[in-house]
């Protein structure tokens, strides 16, 4: 199976010229004789634009490339336009599967004869198409509400298994051979990869997701989550309201309706980070083709958020280390971050922190002050790369889905408002967030949080103090007991010892008097001495 999907992936690539995507520099003599050699691949796609090519490519190979140029369409700083256009197209606007086999699975996923029964109106046109599921519009019979169905897309989970597969075996070559690899730890971020897609191929999950989001952001200014209809929901399919809102891609439309974009860029960080660290629970899949913004009130916008199949969470330890993290790094306290690194484990215990100081402080002074738009992220990228590599950083599993939220947040700030000052707007947020984790406050709130388990426990303190002082009480006791029969142990495998000495040296010489003495009585007695032995060495050791 892998072997096949390798063959598909490479004959994908060069059939759409993606080779040519490498600039010249990097395309050693030796990777053209190899592309001659595979002439039964040849460029079929020579009319269509590169940008074209690596779009439908993407789309060709199925989910996990999808997503991967998901995440690359929301980089304007680091493609050129046309091809953050094309990618754009994979964020709903994949080619969607047949709308008759769609209406064939909601049917059974719902236990319905016909799709009248439930549905007064069911548009055969998908509304969108992305990589794991399609949506269809539709009115609900029983109330007359807009809904919007999502249908998974047949025997999708079967290809992102074997995509995932592959990825690992590439991964455990990356890590054994790669002098980087074991830092990287790239076997260990594809299972936690894996982990999340396979998770989003249930959509009950997604439901529970938005539900608890939703509940979450009840009273927001900032974010509206559609609601889920749960009865009607399924592992491959569900209900949800039908949200119109305009794309945040759509700069035209946003600008036309005068939307606040200042605001609303600011107010994406703040989703963020009150998804982060006040609730542990952040949606993790927030490219543009997930992310709209209501037409209501343009002066004071506000978002609608789609799709919850991916979500990220944080323990209390790296979600209290990231927030110092943060708040040091805002306020330039480089010696802190460098320390915080040290504590978390994130680099070796025997760093130098004067000199991994001196390098964080090199890669973050020059960004400052600075809006997003003059920024060169991929510059910063590589310098945080070369850092990392150089102190031995390795890489956290578990944080790969929070940095990559990050990076779809710091995208969208940059096309939405790119004056934003990314740092000045954050930095309230968790300051405020800090103070509510320490100091008088948050410790009566961790009391009173407590107070009914310790209300429940109370009563039984007494007895438990009294068993616990009758313990320490007979603790003499049995120490010197345990001590005698550890003297006691010790003797018997001193003896058992001895008496296996005697036991080998008298079978040995009952063995050789048998052999070549002359009287038989000298090996008979040799021989029982040996067996008496015998006996006595393994009395001692029962």
């Amino acid at each position: 199976m892998k072997i096949r999907r390798t063959a598909r992936i490479g004959s994908v690539l060069l059939t759409y010229g993606l080779d040519e995507l490498i600039p010249k520099r990097f395309r050693p003599w030796y990777m053209k004789v190899l592309r001659r050699c595979v002439f039964w691949w040849p460029n079929k796609h020579k009319k269509e634009s590169k940008a074209q090519r690596l779009r439908l490519a993407l789309q060709s190979l199925g989910p996990v490339f999808i997503k991967f140029g998901q995440m690359l369409s929301t980089r304007r700083d680091l493609l050129p336009s046309d091809m953050i256009d094309e990618l754009s197209l994979l964020q709903d606007k994949v080619v969607p599967f047949d709308s008759d086999e769609a209406q064939t699975i909601i049917k059974k996923a719902l236990g319905l004869t016909s799709l009248d029964e439930l549905f007064s109106n069911f548009d055969e046109s998908p509304l969108a198409s992305a990589s794991v599921a399609q949506v269809h519009s539709a009115v609900l019979k029983e109330d007359g509400k807009d809904v919007v169905v999502k249908v998974l897309r047949p025997n999708i989970k079967r290809t992102i298994e074997a995509d995932v597969d592959l990825l690992i075996g590439v991964a455990s070559i990356i890590q054994k051979w790669l002098p980087d690899g074991k830092r990287l730890r790239p076997v260990e971020v594809v299972k936690e990869y894996r982990r999340t897609i396979l998770d989003e191929l249930d959509l009950l999950r997604e439901s529970a997701n938005g539900i608890q989001i939703k509940r979450n952001f009840e009273e927001s200014d900032a974010l509206y989550v559609p609601a889920f209809y749960s009865d009607h929901c399924r592992t491959n399919v569900i209900v949800m309201e039908r949200i119109y809102g305009i794309p945040v891609s759509d700069m035209k439309a946003l600008k036309a309706q005068n939307t606040n974009l200042k605001l609303l860029a600011e107010r994406g960080v703040e989703v963020f980070f009150t998804q982060v660290f006040r609730d542990s629970f952040f949606h993790a899949d927030m490219h543009p083709g997930n992310i709209f913004v209501s037409r209501k009130h343009p002066e004071n916008p506000k978002y609608i958020g789609i799709d919850y199949g991916i979500v990220g969470t944080l323990n209390k330890q790296d979600k209290r280390y990231l927030a110092e993290n943060f708040i040091a790094f805002f306020n330039r306290d480089y010696r802190k971050v460098a320390e915080l690194h040290v504590d978390s484990g994130w680099v070796p215990a025997d760093t130098d922190i004067n000199d991994f100081e001196m390098a964080v402080r090199t890669v973050c002074e020059p960004i400052f002050q600075k809006p997003l738009e003059d920024i060169s992220f991929g510059n910063v990228l590589l310098q945080l790369f070369n850092t990392a590599r150089r102190f031995n950083m390795q890489v956290q599993p578990q944080l790969v889905l929070l940095q990559k939220t990050l990076l779809y947040v710091e995208g969208l700030g940059r096309t939405l408002y790119p004056q934003l000052d990314l740092w000045q707007t954050a930095k309230p947020f968790l300051e405020n967030w800090m103070q509510e984790q320490i100091g008088p406050k948050a410790m009566f709130n961790k009391v009173k949080d407590a107070l009914p388990f310790w209300s429940e426990k109370l009563p039984e303190i007494p007895d438990l103090l009294y068993d616990t002082l009758k313990q320490l009480k007979q603790m003499p006791f049995q120490q010197e007991q345990q001590h005698r029969e550890l003297l006691e142990m010790q003797a018997n495998i001193q003896y058992a010892r001895m008496y296996g000495k005697v036991a080998i040296t008298f079978s040995i010489a009952a063995a050789v008097l048998y052999v070549f003495g002359p009287h038989w009585f000298l090996a008979s007695g040799s021989a029982i001495i040996a067996a008496v032995s015998w006996y006595l060495s393994f009395k001692r050791l029962r």
